[in-house]
């Protein structure tokens, strides 16, 4: 292989990206990981529910990885791929081209919010998305949950789980009469009316805003619409959801794993597809070595050297 060419190119340095990479490395596989890193869970202060690892920042999970790859002659690239092209050729910002054999994107997704003032600046600190995540952390607290959607309702019940003074604010998803009394039913109690700030102290949220009330949370629990960044799976003629339990994609040679195929995927889990994804990706590369090696032993395999006999 020449210095730009790869048995994989693996694109997005997460979870998903990282531990594919490791094992792929370990099956004496080149590989190259590209990564902007810019990962999802940058603005959290801590990960949670990754056995051995409970508790780390992101960003030193990231990095002990990365000095693991480099053990095993990955090559990591601070760079992103702004077009992949079919055959695979990767061209990145940097005016660098990769070639690879085989292509795991894990590229990740990011999070939509709601446009109130206060919000963005509390993202991934006091206010979050996963319960299993940050729960436990805001136990026994007030907490708040924002009504964005119809299956906020659910989110607000499980959050109950971890404390008995949760507040559900309507916003712009009011619950059902049904949907009242399960709430009420639970002790938690409704607040309607569309909220318009979220309020912060000392760099910490306080409470939420609507209008002139305030009601004071030390943490707000909130379903986002996560939009994909498939941008490169697309270009290839990926469709949405067409990706069987290895990763392997609609589109032959391209597997995809972590946040981008499945949002709600936490760092473990996405670190297991990467996983899985990595070993249907080396039998496939096994599969194609067999195939080659067998077209290039020509006429002196057993099999060919009976065919000749046969033929006279």
């Amino acid at each position: 292989m020449t210095e730009n060419s790869y048995d994989v190119l693996v694109v997005g340095g997460g979870g998903a990206g990282l531990n594919a990479a490791l094992m792929l490395g370990r099956a004496r596989r080149r590989v190259a990981v590209v990564d902007a890193r810019e990962p999802r869970n940058a603005p959290a202060e801590h990960m949670h529910g990754f056995l051995s690892r409970d508790g780390l920042p992101p960003s030193d999970l990231l990095e002990i990885g990365r000095e693991e790859l480099a053990g095993y002659g990955v090559d990591l690239l601070e760079d992103s791929v702004t077009r992949l092209e079919p055959g695979f050729t990767a061209r990145l910002a940097s005016g660098r081209e990769l070639t690879a054999r085989r292509v795991l994107v894990a590229t990740g997704v990011h999070d939509d919010l709601p446009d109130l003032p206060g919000l963005r600046e509390s993202w991934g600190t006091g206010a979050v998305t996963c319960p299993y995540c940050h729960g436990y952390e805001v136990r026994d607290e007030p907490l708040g949950v924002l009504g964005t959607e119809p299956g906020s309702v659910e989110h607000a019940l499980l959050v109950r789980q971890w404390s008995p003074d949760v507040v559900y604010f309507a916003h712009t998803a009011p619950p059902s009469e049904e949907d009242r009394e399960r709430l009420d039913a639970r002790g938690i109690r409704v607040v309607d009316g569309v909220v318009t700030a979220v309020r912060r102290e000392a760099g910490r949220l306080t409470g939420i805003e609507l209008g002139d009330r305030f009601v004071a949370r030390t943490a707000l629990f909130l379903r986002t619409r996560t939009v994909p960044h498939d941008e490169l799976l697309r270009g290839l003629g990926y469709t949405e959801g067409a990706v069987d339990p290895s990763g392997k994609t609609s589109v032959p040679g391209v597997w995809a794993a972590g946040n981008v195929v499945d949002a709600r995927a936490t760092v473990i889990i996405a670190a297991a597809q990467g996983a899985a994804a990595a070993g249907a990706l080396n039998h496939d590369l096994v599969t194609e070595d067999v195939e080659r090696a067998v077209a290039a032993y020509g006429g002196f395999s057993p099999a060919a050297e009976r065919a000749a006999a046969g033929a006279r």
